[in-house]
């Protein structure tokens, strides 16, 4: 038999042992650039505090291009059409989403518009929808939440075909959280750039000039990255210099 102040001892250990474990949890994260540009970035925690969202999933032919305007991914099909209430001008666009459905659960990031879906209804890829429910089912009950997923590499900054110093259009490409914002500086004074519902930031009268381009982008959690030095690369894209931390 174990004495009283043995069993003592292996509860006061176990309880430091969680103490630790909690605490190492609910440390911040931070990230920083790569280089030696500027980048601002506010505590994020681990756990995710996105709202779970309840709906409906479908399915259609998906081949990574839509409405967000993204080139097509043939070997990344993990994708998803987000409704029309809560597609918000793009702001979903580039997002990633994991979605919990009857057999199983799958991360999909939004390339597309489902015009007739409503809110809570993602329009999934038919090689995601595979993952979570039957095919021939065809519409099964969700709940999905935005999360920040590992990525490798920077974000990126795509420029449109013809784009130019007077027509400006620049797309944020591998985000690891939704993009809320896209600034740039024009002498010592940064410049909010309008975003379009095919998720371009598009500067005109006047344009944003023939670069290269300091550029400034906010992330829905008010984190901040900073990149300098960016060429004007018609219908190319420039690789930015840091990543997003993990949202809340």
């Amino acid at each position: 038999m174990y004495s009283i102040k043995f069993i003592r001892r292996i509860i006061s250990l176990l309880l430091c042992v969680l103490a630790i474990s909690l605490w190492s949890n609910s440390m911040p994260i931070y990230s920083r650039a790569l280089d030696n540009h500027d980048v601002w970035l506010p505590v994020a925690m681990k756990y995710n505090t996105n709202p779970i969202h309840q709906g409906i999933a479908t399915y259609y032919y998906a081949t990574g291009e839509g409405a967000c305007m993204f080139d097509a991914s043939p070997g990344d099909l993990m994708v998803a059409a987000m409704n029309a209430e809560e597609y918000e001008n793009a702001s979903y666009c580039g997002a990633y989403v994991h979605v919990i459905g009857p057999s199983g659960e799958i991360t999909v990031r939004i390339v597309d518009l489902c015009p007739e879906c409503k809110a809570g209804h993602l329009d999934l890829s038919q090689q995601a929808f595979a993952q979570i429910a039957g095919l021939p089912l065809g519409r099964v009950d969700i709940t999905w939440q935005v999360i920040s997923p590992v990525l490798a590499g920077p974000i990126a900054y795509h420029f449109k075909d013809g784009s130019n110093q007077w027509w400006t259009a620049v797309q944020v490409r591998n985000h690891r959280n939704p993009v809320a914002k896209l600034e740039y500086l024009r002498g010592s004074e940064w410049v909010n750039v309008p975003r379009t519902s095919y998720n371009y930031f598009v500067q005109t009268n006047p344009g944003m000039g023939t670069g290269p381009y300091t550029f400034r982008v906010t992330d829905w959690y008010g984190n901040v990255l900073s990149d300098s030095g960016i060429p004007h690369v018609e219908e190319g894209t420039v690789n930015g210099t840091g990543q997003f931390p993990v949202g809340p």
